[in-house]
């Protein structure tokens, strides 16, 4: 059990098949990855485990566990205790002592539970995580809006203007905490306030983007007052909705859809050949939105986390 050696070992680390296997060198080559954050579990030459940490570009500690693989076809009946132990070796190497470890992260199929092979690897490798202390945090749903879907149109419901500062925008994400339904927001308002969760927020993500702020929006009734934000982005590997949010007093009218298609006309507009968002598998009414504006459902995303 050891970490690569570098980019010579991807083909060795990529033996075991995920979705990310195509994203894994040019995340090396940019810093995303490192290969001391890139473990493998070998007998002989056959790669048996697998276990590997984000992060962004520049940053010294990993921010997410997105790669947990264990053989499923290993001729052993301990796979799972092979991943238990490698991941147990990995972390105790890789992460700050006494830290906790960064949340795990797993791409799957949106009709896991349905497919009796995809559901028992999905869950062996929970049961991994399980048994190094990890828990289900929650489960989101992976969208997708393409080209060859309409445009949404605008209606005359609602007026856009970009965003003026940092201060405004974290004024509004202060106010739509109230009720949230988003999981990790909610787990955040139990250990800070709604401020300190806004702050947090535009921090540790929406401020690190680099496509333009101007594609920002705030949404406004005809006088000025404001109904909610969609913030339009680039991640680095796609175009995404990477927030959008209407403020307590205007729900239930029906604007989180005004939001959705502006941000979306916004993204068409720069001929990206996808959009990509997603929501907690419990937010019906924001599934609804995204379902409305055509986005389709092309997979889920497993969270964990670590007490």
């Amino acid at each position: 059990m050891r970490p690569i050696n570098g980019r010579d070992e991807l083909d060795l680390f990529s033996q075991l098949p995920y979705v990310l296997n195509e994203e894994l060198a040019d995340d090396l080559a940019v810093g995303r990855r490192r290969p001391e954050w890139m473990w493998v579990a070998l007998h002989g030459d056959r790669l048996l485990a697998r276990a590997a940490w984000w992060s962004r570009a520049g940053s010294d500690t990993p921010l997410i566990l997105d790669v947990l693989d264990i053989d499923d076809n290993a001729p052993t009946p301990d796979h799972r205790d092979i991943g238990v132990r490698l991941l147990h070796t990995a972390m105790a190497a890789t992460l700050p002592n006494g830290s906790r470890p960064p949340e795990y992260s797993r791409f799957v199929p949106p009709d896991w539970r349905e497919n009796t092979v995809t559901r028992q690897a999905v869950e062996d490798r929970m049961t991994v995580l399980e048994r190094t202390g990890a828990r289900l945090f929650v489960e989101r749903l992976r969208l997708e809006w393409r080209p060859e879907s309409p445009v949404p149109k605008p209606t005359e419901r609602l007026a856009f203007r970009p965003i003026r500062d940092a201060t405004e925008l974290v004024a509004l994400m202060t106010l739509v905490l109230d009720g949230t339904l988003d999981a990790h927001g909610r787990d955040d308002l139990t250990r800070m306030s709604a401020q300190e969760t806004a702050v947090k927020h535009y921090e540790d993500e929406l401020a690190r983007y680099t496509s333009p702020r101007d594609w920002w929006r705030i949404a406004t009734l005809p006088h000025g007052e404001p109904v909610g934000f969609v913030l339009p982005a680039h991640n680095g590997y796609n175009a995404i909705i990477a927030y959008i949010a209407v403020i307590p007093a205007h729900r239930g009218n029906g604007y989180i859809d005004d939001l959705l298609a502006e941000g979306t006309r916004i993204l068409a507009e720069q001929d990206v050949p996808r959009i990509r968002a997603s929501t907690d598998l419990g937010n019906v009414p924001m599934a609804n939105a995204f379902q409305r504006a055509g986005y389709v459902n092309f997979g889920r995303e497993i969270n964990m986390t670590w007490n």
